[in-house]
């Protein structure tokens, strides 16, 4: 099967095309490189160096597509906030693009990779059948990007599916940005002998998912034919844990002298976010098998690996106010 993968250069991306490829399947994918390495994409992949947004520069590029998995994104839910054209920009016109092209060229199936953020202020465990009630600019863009894929994907007579991972983390993460992946800023702090800088009191629980677990199921949602026009969570919804425990069991595992640095929480950040994985279990085979402490360890074996590195600040601020986290604007983290 010829499958076309957005953000191939990204974590989600480049870990989903290693696995197809192993499954036998040829892959094309493209990336704007603006938050993933070429170091990333497997040798195996046709890799084009592009934007979502430029449609032109990559639509002929689907010819002959059976299968879209659209995973580029500026996943950014709390810098949105401070940037929202930088981010609506690269979900909801991006997704628009891609769609566009994928139509155009007679695409079978689409699959869109949303996020939790969709879920707000909902009662937890999230699940599939609650209304969205996005609290920030990332999260509203995101279901937007989904009405699109919905409505066009029928109108056009195109297979779509659309996943939920959730707090994602493991090798090729981008581990110095500064903006997202607690799970890598910690580590990457740490391995720097700096303390984690944590928001708020830490008492924000979440769950968190190992890439490994998630690919499996992505794969169904575009390869499995008795699987479509549905909406999965994936990813744990066992064993939520608090930031501030996280940051505890990272340390443990480290065997770093924990004295976490205390700020002022970030705007309209969710303090317990946790979906149910019932239907991605029941439906789809979605199981957990990887422990919250081996995915850990394995992510500290990559960063020790690639090497700790500087955070980057590459995505500028548009909002600076009394509200903007001082750990972005004079960027302390």
């Amino acid at each position: 099967m010829k499958i076309f993968i957005t953000g191939i250069a990204g974590f989600l991306g480049s870990n989903l095309a290693e696995e197809l490829i192993k499954c036998g399947h040829s892959i094309i994918g493209i990336d704007n490189l603006s938050g993933g390495f070429l170091c990333n994409v497997p040798e195996q992949a046709l890799f084009y160096q592009a934007d979502c947004n430029d449609v032109e520069a990559y639509q002929s590029l689907l010819k002959d597509v059976d299968c879209v998995y659209h995973c580029a994104a500026l996943a950014y839910e709390g810098l949105s906030v401070f940037a929202p054209h930088l981010v609506v920009k690269n979900i909801v016109t991006a997704t628009s693009g891609v769609l566009s092209a994928a139509v155009r060229n007679g695409v079978r199936r689409f699959v869109y990779c949303s996020s939790m953020a969709r879920y707000g202020n909902n009662k937890v465990p999230f699940s599939e059948d609650l209304p969205p009630k996005p609290v920030d600019p990332y999260g509203i863009a995101k279901v937007c990007a989904e009405m699109l894929v919905q409505n066009l994907s029928v109108i056009h007579r195109m297979q779509y599916n659309i996943a939920i991972p959730h707090n994602i983390y493991g090798p090729r993460q981008n581990y110095s940005d500064p903006y997202r992946n607690v799970v890598s800023i910690f580590i990457n702090r740490m391995m720097r002998g700096l303390q984690p800088i944590i928001y708020g009191d830490g008492m924000q629980k979440r769950c968190f998912s190992y890439v490994d677990d998630c690919i499996g199921s992505l794969i169904k949602l575009g390869l499995d034919e008795s699987v479509n026009c549905e909406i999965y969570n994936i990813g744990p919804d066992e064993g939520m844990i608090t930031i501030l425990e996280l940051a505890q069991l990272i340390a443990k595992i480290l065997c770093f002298s924990l004295d976490p640095i205390f700020v002022p929480g970030r705007p309209q950040e969710v303090k317990v976010a946790t979906c149910s994985a019932d239907k991605a279990r029941r439906e789809i085979g979605y199981c957990t098998r990887f422990s919250l402490e081996f995915g850990l360890i394995h992510m500290i074996e990559y960063i020790r690996k690639m090497g700790p590195k500087d955070f980057s600040y590459n995505h500028p601020l548009e909002i600076i106010n009394s509200q903007t986290p001082k750990t972005w604007a004079e960027e302390l983290i």
